[in-house]
């Protein structure tokens, strides 16, 4: 894992980033651990609750669960189901869009900035 002291983004989203990349591309495993808090806070040498910031976002994302004395593991989200289905549509979608704003040479920043946006009008209509 590696941590930009200098980047922009908050070390805990820079750790929860990469391991929320690890988990969705299958190099944490559906019921596997994480590293415990202190082992990766020391392996990266950030404070314990620099890491627990992270883990709490994964928790609330709903791609890890802490299990009493055991320690983090990844949730095993049911493939079959019509949720999972959904999202893995979304997810394709989602990355053609991101492709063609790079072929277009969009800034990462400003295809955030984008997303960011459309995600806000479309929760204010679906208050409504």
């Amino acid at each position: 894992m590696i941590i930009d002291p200098q980047s922009s983004k908050p070390i805990f989203e820079q750790i929860a980033n990469q391991l929320r990349r690890q988990i969705l591309s299958g190099v944490f495993k559906p019921n596997e651990s994480l590293p415990s808090l202190r082992r990766l806070a020391k392996e990266i040498r950030v404070n314990t609750n620099t890491v627990q910031r992270a883990y709490d976002e994964l928790s609330r994302e709903g791609l890890v669960e802490a299990r009493r004395g055991a320690g983090l593991f990844v949730i095993d989200a049911d493939a079959n189901s019509p949720s999972t289905k959904s999202e893995d549509r979304l997810s394709k979608e989602l990355q053609k869009a991101i492709a063609r704003a790079v072929e277009a040479s969009v800034s990462p920043q400003r295809i955030r900035g984008i997303f960011r946006d459309a995600l806000e009008v479309q929760l204010s209509k679906a208050q409504k």
